[in-house]
């Protein structure tokens, strides 16, 4: 017998419906259960249910030094416990290593805070505990800092080379020297150089942990504060200003070394001829007969008659020459 659907009435269609309703619901019954996960995928999703590892306890500065005591030669102020800021006077090598008790029962397996080898947002985060003042208050989001320097890169607690800050070179020069070569060379031209000379350190212009400016400056915003902090004779406001000297110091001088007298970046005249190949005096020294003096090639050069080269405040100092 041929039925049409479309003579089929209401009641069809609920019969329908419940027949196509009973026969999903038992085929999902018949479905076997799922297997149950083994393996990294189990262990991933029980990890959160396990209890942390214990951290251990602290046993004093005495359990460590039986086997570790050649660490305590080279610890410097770290060591003195009659400083109550010093580790030494807090729980000695567990105030930096963490509780010892785990490494001293199982010295093989289970290692403390090792800084030779941890990373360094946890070293440093372990020496900014004390460290975070005076000249380290900027040490986060500085350069050094943000190029993934840790404390250890320039400073050892165990067994530093140096007399002073405990650095893991025996000088400020040979430390900066790792990473600055461009301008440690520097020092060793012919000119004169008071860091080469002993007479300043790299730490006397730049704070290393931090500064507020983009060149590490110790004093000031600018480089050109920085210098006139020192060679404040320098320093303007003047009646007359020479732009070079406004712009900074670094137009004319190279503060890390030079082969030229005063650091200059090269020699005079050629160093003004920078600026100055416009008229009143001859655009290049080497034409003999435009040049009518000498005084341009040797002693002082431009500056024998342009004295107050870098300001004048004499009503007549227009053109620097008092």
């Amino acid at each position: 017998m041929t039925y049409r659907i479309g003579r089929m009435g209401p009641r069809a269609w609920l019969a329908c419906g419940f027949v196509v309703w009973l026969a999903a619901l038992t085929s999902v019954r018949a479905t076997p259960a799922a297997a149950p996960e083994v393996g990294p995928a189990r262990a991933e999703k029980a990890a959160p249910a396990q209890n942390p590892p214990q951290a251990g306890t602290y046993v004093g500065q005495d359990t460590c030094v039986t086997c570790h005591d050649d660490k305590r030669a080279g610890m410097g102020k770290h060591g003195l416990a009659v400083d109550s800021r010093t580790p030494a006077a807090g729980r000695g090598c567990e105030t930096c290593h963490g509780p010892g008790s785990l490494h001293a029962e199982d010295p093989v397996n289970v290692k403390p805070m090792q800084f030779n080898l941890a990373a360094a947002a946890d070293v440093n985060a372990t020496c900014t505990t004390c460290h975070n003042r005076g000249e380290h208050a900027l040490w986060d989001g500085s350069q050094h800092e943000t190029r993934d320097l840790s404390c250890t890169t320039c400073h050892s607690v165990h067994s530093p080379k140096s007399e002073a800050k405990q650095l893991v070179e025996k000088t400020q020069r040979e430390l900066c020297a790792t990473c600055h070569r461009d301008k440690i060379a520097k020092l060793d031209r012919s000119g004169h150089m008071p860091v080469r000379e002993g007479k300043m350190e790299c730490t006397s212009c730049h704070n290393v942990h931090g500064a507020t400016n983009v060149r590490l400056l110790r004093k000031g915003d600018s480089i050109q504060e920085l210098c006139t902090y020192c060679h404040a004779d320098k320093r303007g406001p003047f009646l007359w200003e020479h732009p070079p000297s406004r712009d900074g110091c670094v137009t004319c001088h190279d503060p890390h070394g030079s082969s030229n007298d005063r650091m200059l970046v090269s020699k005079p005249p050629i160093l003004c001829q920078r600026c100055h190949v416009h008229t009143r005096h001859p655009a290049t020294i080497y034409d003999a007969g435009a040049m009518q003096t000498q005084a341009r090639v040797f002693g002082r050069s431009c500056v024998t008659c342009h004295a107050t080269i870098h300001g004048s405040n004499h009503p007549g100092g227009a053109r620097f020459t008092r």
